[in-house]
């Protein structure tokens, strides 16, 4: 099911920060050009990720699951001036229309891009982070989570997209795999001590946690 109408979702989009001219392209072009293009974070979500980033001024950012690179400059427009974000995705075919997307940008050069299996790469990395924001395969979310909480500063911020999973996960009767998966990851944020955690109802969910 649908969390919100279309109604109240250009209701929502009214009266936000308008869309960027960049961030309407790539929106427009990812619905003419790519496959699952509903898998991109859109107007309204990506101000709402504009929004979180620039309350923490994060300095650095990592974001696991690219897609066409739209979440990625929504999320960097809260970078501090000495900020990077680093960006994976393991999908080949896309690596080039990120490539085009970011360079257009006026923060080319803090992103940091990987292409591969982010459990690979996540360890790899030798930084601390303020901003975790994971939006690639809901079976990896815990796994991605187990990754990245040891390297989150004390007051740093974990987003996990997609977490109502267009409500599925209320109905115990029907839960595909994929609910189950997710369900199961949201119970194990839900009783994790070392973080405060709420889950916003935006678009299809996004669990925002805090670490302590």
């Amino acid at each position: 099911m649908e969390l919100l109408s279309d109604e109240l979702v250009n209701y929502l989009e009214r009266t936000c920060e308008p869309e960027p001219e960049l961030l309407k392209k790539i929106n427009r072009e990812t619905h003419l050009k790519v496959l699952k293009p509903k898998m991109l974070s859109g107007h309204y979500q990506g101000r709402v990720l504009s929004m979180i980033s620039k309350l923490i001024a994060p300095r650095r950012i990592l974001e696991i699951g690219t897609y066409t690179g739209y979440a990625t400059l929504c999320l960097a427009e809260g970078l501090t001036p000495d900020g990077e974000i680093h960006t994976i995705d393991v999908n080949a075919e896309l690596e080039q229309i990120i490539k085009n997307n970011v360079q257009q940008s006026d923060v080319y050069s803090k992103v940091k891009f990987y292409l591969g299996d982010a459990i690979k790469i996540i360890p790899k990395l030798n930084e601390d982070w303020d901003l975790v924001f994971i939006d690639a395969d809901k079976a990896n979310n815990a796994a991605y989570y187990d990754l990245v909480i040891d390297k989150v500063r004390p007051g740093g911020l974990i987003l996990t997209d997609n977490v109502l999973w267009y409500g599925k996960v209320l109905n115990d009767a029907t839960r595909d795999k994929d609910t189950t998966i997710i369900h199961q990851f949201n119970n194990k944020v839900a009783n994790d001590p070392r973080v405060e955690k709420l889950i916003l109802p935006v678009r299809d969910g996004i669990f925002v946690i805090r670490k302590n």
